[in-house]
Formats: C-alpha cells, structure tokens, sequence
C-alpha cells in the first residue's frame, strides 16, 4: 500500500458515510488547502467533481498533501496569505476557511501570523462570501472553551480562557473569528456555520519537531524506540477524532440548509488520559520505548472532552472509529512517510 492508497481510502469512506450529501459541479474555496484537514477535504471534493481553489501560503500546510490534485482541472492552487485581500474572478459556491496555524509548539513563535489568519484571513473570507452570496464555514476550535469547568463541553459554555497567556494569539483570535462571523450574519446576511474541531489525528499530520502534535509526536518516538515524552502527570485528558470522521462532520455541517448561524461541536466524546494515550501508541507500535516526563506548558486544559449532541440532531453525525483502530491506520501512514 502507498500514501495514496491510504488517501484514496479514507476518501472513499468518507464519501460513502456521506451518502446523498454532495458538492458536485460547485465552486468551492478552501483557504489552507494544503494542510491536515484541508487537504482532506480537497480530495474529497474533487472526487464528488466540485471545482476548488485552494489558497495555502505553506506556511504551515505542506505541498506535497496536494500535489496529486495539481494536474484535476477541476482543482486550482494559489499561493497566498489568505490573511491578505484577494481577487478570484470567479463566482464561489461554498467558503471554507480552514487557514492558521494550530500547533501549540508555534504559539510562542507565530503569534501575530496566527492572530492575523484567525481576525483579518477571516473577514477576508466573510467579504468573499458576502460578494458571492456563498456559504461560509469558519474552522474554530475546542480552544475557546480554555480550560474548561463544564466536561463534557457543550456549545452553550463561553469558555475559561487566559487572553494574554501563550495560547491566547491561538484561543482569543478563533473567538474574534467566530464574533466576525455572526457579525456577519446579522449585519449582512452571510449563512455562517462554525465548528469548533476537537483534537483530531490521522494520515497528512505533520510529525516534525516543530509541529509538536501530540499523536504524531508519540508515533514517531514510539516507532523510533525513544522516550515518549509526556508534558506534566500525563493525567490531563483529550479526546481524539480520527481525520475521516472529522471531515465527514465538517462537510455536512458546510451543507445542511438547516445550519445557517449554528456552532457546533466536531469531536470524539471519548475521553482519555494522556497517559492511556501513550500506552495505546505503544501497543500499535509495538514500541519499547519508555515514558518521560516533562514541564507542563503554561494554561494546559486539564480536560477536554466535547458534549456532541447538536451534531448529532442537527448534522446525524457521530464519530465510527475507536482510538486504537485509527491509531493503527495512522501508524501505517506514518511508516510508509519514513520509509
């Protein structure tokens, strides 16, 4: 099996968990097409035969997690800012802004770059979508509940969140993002649908020192027999959604007529420890390796965990694959990268 197989895989179950819900013969614009969850959702799109601009500046998203959809005609790529004005001469359909950088190892280097994809990327989408009459779909996060006191998390919850700590660039521009994308749809008119993406692993996550992802990172030191490293007791939890079904949520919530204004939460309400995580990744891996203990970074929720049931009533959606099982795909992907 290739990358591609394991690709063309994932694209083929998302489709058929899709079923009717469809893009085809749509314009549809993804800012950060080339990275983790953009690429995805590219790939899923050209296959139901909707036409994509992907605007990506590579800042964080990679090339190569688009390289094969370079010669679709029906696929076209623009290197840009997506934080910078832009003029496409084409009507859109659909809006799908997925740009900023996400990983908390980029907080403390990137800060204005991710508050400025979050603020003025977002109302440069929002005025794309405005001129075209389209569909906007804002990719915020489980990050603006900070750390939350209600677990599991529902979408009424506004958050405990530290606004000029570390994180803050990340967690207080998705706010601001989210407050333009309502402002928005009550001054204009605009059918704005936010997600907010809970912890989310798969093929395309980028596992280099920089990135910092938990499960790539654990993946790599497990494969490579080197000590997993775990921030704190590694007793905070998480909740993980293997990238298949989080795609599959945030296409239907970019489709459903009935979900203009609604926020929603996107995420696996199965929730573990760190530590349980790290014992899981050593099991698929088949890893010796051993567990060391680092510094907890500053405002580090101690649980995250999402409350699902608007997703399911408004978007009959529901995570279908367990940890272990995703683990072991993503592992296989991760394998086949390093070979």
């Amino acid at each position: 099996m290739t990358e591609k197989d394991v690709v063309r895989e994932g694209v083929n179950e998302i489709s058929k968990n899709l079923g009717d819900i469809s893009f085809e013969d749509q314009t549809i614009l993804v800012t950060g097409g080339a990275g983790f969850l953009g690429s995805w959702i590219c790939d899923v799109l050209i296959s139901q035969n909707a036409k994509v601009i992907c605007v990506d500046n590579l800042a964080s998203g990679l090339k190569n997690n688009i390289s094969h959809l370079l010669t679709q005609k029906n696929f076209k790529f623009i290197s840009h800012d997506a934080s910078q004005p832009i003029c496409l001469g084409e009507k859109i359909d659909v809006v799908m802004h997925l740009a900023s950088r996400a990983s908390p190892l980029e907080f403390d280097k990137y800060p204005i770059e991710i508050i400025k994809a979050n603020t003025f990327g977002t109302m440069v989408s929002l005025e794309i979508a405005k001129k075209n009459n389209a569909r906007f779909l804002f990719t915020s996060t489980s990050e603006v509940y900070g750390d939350a006191e209600v677990v599991p998390t529902p979408e009424t919850y506004n958050g405990n969140v530290n606004p000029i700590g570390v994180r803050g660039c990340y967690d207080e521009s998705k706010r601001c993002g989210e407050a333009l994308c309502m402002a928005y749809l009550r001054q204009h008119g605009v059918d704005v649908r936010i997600a907010r993406i809970f912890n989310t692993y798969g093929p395309r996550m980028r596992a280099d020192g920089v990135y910092g992802r938990v499960v790539p990172r654990f993946i790599n030191q497990a494969l490579k027999n080197e000590a997993i490293t775990i921030f704190g007791d590694g007793k905070q939890t998480r909740s993980f959604c293997y990238v298949t079904d989080q795609i599959e949520g945030l296409l239907r919530l970019a489709w459903f007529d009935g979900a203009k204004g609604e926020v929603v939460n996107i995420g696996n309400p199965t929730e573990i420890t760190i530590l349980e995580l790290a014992e899981v990744v050593r099991k698929v891996t088949d890893s010796n390796s051993q567990l060391q203990f680092n510094p907890l970074p500053p405002d580090d929720p101690k649980r995250r965990c999402p409350d699902i049931n608007k997703a399911k009533e408004i978007l009959k959606w529901r995570p279908k694959i367990e940890l272990e099982k995703g683990l072991k795909k993503t592992v296989k992907w991760f394998k086949l990268m390093i070979q």
